[in-house]
């Protein structure tokens, strides 16, 4: 991985699934959670953004916004938002541009065959637009939690 926590986080402008585009630079000033996940309405990319959408109340207490990213369209991203009721925005990479400069695109295996595909790695970014936490080969079933208790922590030391 060549992003480093401290690091400014590159800049990306894409559509969520309604079609509204979104800036990582509109959003300095407050904490933003970016996921990477392979595929739309599978089984450990539900369980992950399922988590998310629960602890939204808890991202909103803490001024902090949830952003999930995959190579998947932005209708397919509509089908999955609307069949999970998720409350935050599900933004569309096609060209991977985004997911690659975020380390998070690369050489993966599935039952002895290899593809390429996106990595399950989420970012912390912090209200000054740097990296202030990096996850790794994320498990969908915590990692809400582990993000929300990381923003606490770090809004304590802030203080």
């Amino acid at each position: 991985m060549n992003l480093t926590v401290g690091q400014k986080a590159p800049e990306f402008t894409l559509s969520d699934q309604d079609g509204k585009q979104h800036s990582l630079s509109s959003y300095h000033g407050q904490f933003v959670l970016l996921y990477f996940y392979p595929k739309d309405d599978t089984p450990g990319c539900t369980k992950e953004a399922c988590s998310l959408r629960d602890n939204v109340p808890h991202f909103e207490n803490l001024n902090a916004l949830v952003f999930g990213i995959s190579k998947d369209s932005v209708t397919s991203h509509k089908k999955f938002a609307d069949k999970f009721e998720l409350t935050f925005p599900l933004l569309s990479d096609e060209s991977t541009e985004t997911i690659q400069a975020y380390d998070s695109w690369g050489e993966r295996q599935f039952m002895g065959k290899k593809y390429m595909g996106t990595f399950r790695n989420s970012f912390l970014i912090n209200p000054e637009g740097n990296i202030a936490k990096i996850y790794e080969n994320v498990k969908p079933e915590v990692h809400a939690e582990e993000v929300v208790a990381d923003i606490q922590a770090l809004r304590q030391i802030a203080q």
